[in-house]
């Protein structure tokens, strides 16, 4: 799945928290920032592990501010080993 995570989510080490939690969860896939001023996190896994990571991004890191999560299920495609911040 695809979640796009909107608010005060950039600047706040959204990305580094978000990656330990995809990892402590055992998720793959990757999370980086948008133009936007979005972050979007790809992940495949365990669906209680992603469901689990997408409550966590309503949360988000201490300094962020979520607004909306929006998810996107997506057809299968890239392989991911392990869970990457993508710059």
């Amino acid at each position: 799945m695809r979640a796009t995570v909107s608010g005060r989510v950039q600047g706040v080490c959204f990305r580094a928290y978000a990656h330990d939690k995809a990892r402590e969860l055992g998720v793959r896939g990757y999370v980086r920032n948008l133009w936007s001023g979005d972050v979007e996190i790809v992940a495949e896994g365990d669906n209680a592990a992603v469901d689990a990571l997408i409550a966590w991004a309503w949360e988000g890191p201490p300094w962020a501010h979520v607004t909306s999560v929006d998810i996107e299920p997506l057809s299968p495609g890239e392989e991911f080993r392990g869970f990457e911040v993508r710059h």
